[in-house]
């Protein structure tokens, strides 16, 4: 059972006065992505604004430092598997942000002086912190912690009610669940809510000032990945501003061999659209036969018409229509699919080779669109990677994948199309990037 929880209602057992202006939700028209799971580096899996008080972090840390909320910071802190102590330190690495999807959490009420957990549903459009691995870390209009949903997308069943009405748009199997980038994020690649043809590059810990832009439309090829890793391979493409995503509750062991992608090598995308990757060998997360069948929906880039900001409840815009194949654009009929869940700029360094236990809750430290409209100034360009990823060990069912490892950024590359084909080799598991 999962409790819904619409953009612009306040909370009924919230952390903070909502009333205070702590974040501020917006009306924005969910995304569709392939599959339940996207890793939090994936591009354009949140969404970004000009304007600068989506979240007032600096508010949130004064609150829960005041020797007044004792007890409130005592409870969040432990929600957060960190001490009272490390809540300054640990706010400094939250990043604010938009959901572009209807996003499944594990949400915190503050009752009876304990966080009490729940599963919950936020609406698209909410304002969220998220952590140095992408995931959803605290819900910023009321200050409630959030953890990563450890069930099965697949399997739930959302609970509306008076204040939380089903919201138009709403379709069970176009929410998404977070995993943890597979190493530690510099640089979130997001989509302007207002004018998705506009990228914004944010590094993480920051809350706007420091932000670059980009062209969401600029081309960009699809890299010669058969021979690389399954791991080696989906971090390179979100270096390149590809979406990666995962079918339903599981996704191919990180040392699995791709043997092609579709479309193949060389092809050119817009930002955030998806590559199905094939792999060689080995078993899936959540999957039983050793097998991960690829999505059969492709994300979409939201037009002009994505809502602009509203402080009204629930969201009333309507999700894109989906096509066959990587995707289309919005309103557009030549534009791309949009960026669908994670993002995590390009890589300036290697990652690691070590593994990270998954786990549903955050770390004290750091581990780890089209219109028609003319592009907006690009500002900043984004980096090359300079290393290439390492492997890592399978994950189990239902928990997040490995998420320790070098910093790496999501920020779109500009690499010329290669002209590369995919290497032969009949797949015998297949997902969808």
């Amino acid at each position: 059972m999962v409790r819904a929880v619409a953009s612009g209602v306040p909370s009924l057992a919230p952390f903070f006065d909502e009333s205070q202006g702590l974040g501020r939700d917006q009306q924005v028209r969910a995304q569709t992505a392939p599959g339940g799971l996207q890793q939090g580096d994936t591009p354009g899996l949140y969404g970004g604004s000009k304007q600068p008080t989506i979240c007032d972090v600096e508010r949130l840390r004064e609150f829960l430092t005041d020797p007044a909320n004792e007890r409130k910071a005592q409870a969040w802190a432990t929600a957060l598997s960190i001490t009272t102590a490390e809540i300054p330190g640990y706010l400094d690495r939250l990043t604010p942000v938009l959901l572009r999807h209807d996003t499944l959490v594990k949400n915190h009420d503050y009752k009876k002086e304990k966080a009490v957990p729940f599963n919950a549903l936020l609406q698209t459009g909410i304002a969220i912190l998220v952590d140095a691995e992408g995931l959803p870390a605290v819900k910023c209009s009321c200050g409630n912690p959030l953890r990563p949903f450890e069930g099965d997308t697949t399997r739930i069943k959302v609970e509306f009610d008076d204040r939380n009405e089903e919201w138009k748009g709403y379709e069970k199997a176009s929410v998404v669940a977070v995993r943890p980038a597979t190493r530690t994020v510099e640089r979130l690649a997001l989509v302007d809510v207002e004018e998705p043809e506009r990228g914004i590059n944010r590094p993480v810990g920051t809350t706007g000032k420091d932000d670059t832009t980009f062209d969401t439309r600029e081309r960009r090829a699809v890299p010669n990945l058969a021979g690389a890793t399954f791991g080696q391979a989906s971090r390179t493409l979100a270096d390149k501003g590809l979406a990666v995503a995962f079918e339903g509750g599981g996704l191919p062991p990180d040392g699995a061999e791709v043997t092609a992608s579709d479309p193949p090598a060389g092809t050119e995308l817009r930002f955030g659209e998806y590559v199905t990757l094939s792999v060689a060998g080995g078993t899936s997360e959540g999957s039983s036969d050793g097998t991960s069948t690829p999505p059969g929906t492709s994300q979409s880039t939201p037009g002009p018409s994505d809502s602009k900001p509203s402080t009204s409840p629930p969201s009333t815009s309507t999700p894109p229509p989906s096509s066959s194949g990587s995707g289309s654009a919005g309103p557009s009929s030549s534009g791309p699919t949009s960026p669908g869940p994670t993002s995590a700029p390009p890589s300036s360094s290697a990652p690691p080779t070590s593994d990270r236990p998954p786990s549903s809750a955050p770390p004290p430290s750091t581990k780890d669109p089209t219109t028609s409209s003319p592009p907006p100034p690009t500002t900043g360009a984004p980096p090359p990677t300079t290393g290439s990823p390492p492997t890592s060990a399978p994950v189990t069912s239902s928990e997040p994948p490995p998420g320790t490892s070098a910093p790496a950024t999501t920020e779109p590359a500009t690499d010329p199309p290669s002209t590369g084909a995919p290497s032969p080799g009949a797949p015998t598991a297949s997902t969808t990037v």
